[in-house]
């Protein structure tokens, strides 16, 4: 029997007296090909109101009766487990078509450079060319081509970028005023209302993901659409991701995926593929991982990214010698000024007894 994402099994059609199958109420919408915990065709990922032909789940939302008829039979979200939820991105399936950017922008209102009039990068077919305070959704581009070989042989590697939610996360850490919060779900939120846009938290990111959104002067990034999820929606990415390259759920189940992926790649040959962020080696696991096909550098990723207090021991070990060898020169420049001023003070002395006596 098929399962939602939820885990409750689906109810099974039912023919109309005309003959043609249709849902209950209540059904979810199970289409195939579409990853578990991803979209539907439906506004909001609703299931269909009882009756409708199965035919009319293709379609859009125009082939069912007029929203003033359909609202009631609606039910409200379910929201999601309080359970450590986030991404799981196969880069091997990535097309570089950046739905997920658009998709981002748009459900986050995020405004974009210049009005959208912006001069091409000349990098690739990559114009956002970073993650920022407007681009919580970056699509690299990485050419491996060979020029000196005629037939040009090399390959594409694309990754869709966004912030890692890491499980120790340095802006955490550093943020003066609480703004950056941890969530139910364990995902990192920072809350616009409470920065201060002191900077703190984008030198302390390891992955280069925070920065000051200059709409409202405050450090933003991708939140893994806290408000979608709080209403068992998937986040806009996933959900508008056409070949589920992105691929979002609870991260026990992500990592099981993400090893049988992994894999089936070896198997295959690809000894380059691997996981990254899937363990607790890098800043005590990350929330939103990857599978990649090359070293992480390849993909402008930090092979060991370092916390800011994780030298912390260190820096204050060092701070506190540079005090003390600073207060031992402090102390022999003193002595020493003391002491030119007693041999100072002699010889103007021994020139007044000199004068004195006439000698």
């Amino acid at each position: 029997m098929a399962q939602t994402a939820q885990g409750t099994p689906a109810t099974p059609a039912a023919s109309t007296p005309s003959g043609e199958t249709s849902f209950p109420a209540g059904t979810p919408i199970i289409v195939e090909g579409t990853p578990a915990l991803g979209g539907s065709p439906m506004p909001g990922g609703s299931p269909p109101p009882p009756g409708t032909p199965v035919g009319a789940m293709i379609g859009t939302p125009a082939a069912l009766e007029t929203p003033a008829e359909n609202t009631a039979a609606f039910p409200a979200a379910v929201p999601f487990d309080a359970v450590p939820m986030g991404f799981y991105t196969d880069t091997t399936v990535c097309i570089g078509c950046k739905a997920c950017e658009v998709a981002c922008k748009e459900w986050n209102g995020l405004s974009s450079y210049n009005g959208g009039v912006n001069v091409l990068s000349g990098d690739s077919y990559d114009n956002t060319r970073h993650l920022d305070g407007q681009h919580w959704r970056h699509v690299k581009f990485i050419e491996q081509f060979d020029n000196t070989n005629q037939g040009r042989q090399g390959r594409w590697l694309m990754m869709s970028d966004v912030c890692k939610h890491c499980v120790q996360a340095g802006c955490m850490d550093v943020c003066p005023t609480g703004a950056i919060i941890r969530t139910e779900f364990d995902t990192v939120v920072i809350q616009s209302d409470v920065c201060n846009g002191c900077r703190a938290c984008i030198g302390a990111c390891p992955f280069g993901v925070i920065e000051i959104n200059p709409t409202n002067n405050t450090a933003m990034k991708c939140t893994l659409c806290y408000d979608r999820m709080q209403a068992g929606l998937t986040p806009a990415c996933a959900q508008a991701c056409p070949t589920a390259s992105i691929q979002f759920g609870a991260i026990d189940d992500l990592k099981q995926s993400a090893q049988q992926r992994l894999e089936q790649l070896q198997s295959l040959g690809e000894t380059r593929a691997q996981l990254y962020g899937a363990d607790d080696k890098i800043v005590g696991g990350l929330n939103s991982f990857y599978l990649l096909v090359d070293e992480p550098e390849v993909y402008g990723l930090p092979a060991s990214p370092q916390l800011p207090s994780r030298n912390v021991p260190t820096s204050g070990l060092m701070s506190t010698a540079g005090a003390v060898a600073m207060g031992v020169l402090g102390l022999v420049g003193l002595r020493k000024r003391r002491m030119d001023q007693f041999a100072a003070e002699r010889a103007g002395t021994g020139q007044r007894d000199e004068e004195v006596t006439g000698d």
